[in-house]
């Protein structure tokens, strides 16, 4: 499993502590240094839809004003913008071969992982 998290985010540490609680394997990703590939964040939109992957609480997303921009931005320009800028990226993100998950939501995390 790859883990897209940031040492400083809260919700990544939780999201690492459950992890961590069931023994699961996987390879840690600084998402604001190596953001989540196309090919990832392709199979998170499908999964989530591409308004849940913007980090709205985010100072990279109020500073570009993404909140104005989303309603009219298409798919491939939302994935170009959030694979080049890993602080407008929602996280963490967990994925391994075919399970993908954006944000930590215990109830979630449970099901997918556990």
């Amino acid at each position: 499993m790859k883990f897209f998290s940031y040492s400083k985010c809260g919700t990544c540490r939780k999201a690492k502590k459950f992890l961590d609680t069931y023994e699961l394997s996987y390879k840690e990703i600084d998402i604001t240094e190596n953001p989540p590939s196309q090919s990832i964040l392709k199979r998170a939109i499908k999964a989530k839809g591409m308004k849940k992957l913007f980090n709205t609480s985010g100072e990279q997303y109020k500073k570009l004003n993404i909140k104005d921009k989303i309603g009219s931005m298409t798919e491939f320009q939302a994935i170009e913008l959030l694979s080049n800028n890993g602080r407008l990226v929602k996280r963490p993100i967990a994925v391994d071969g075919n399970r993908i998950t954006v944000g930590f939501d215990e109830a979630e995390y449970q099901e997918i992982w556990s």
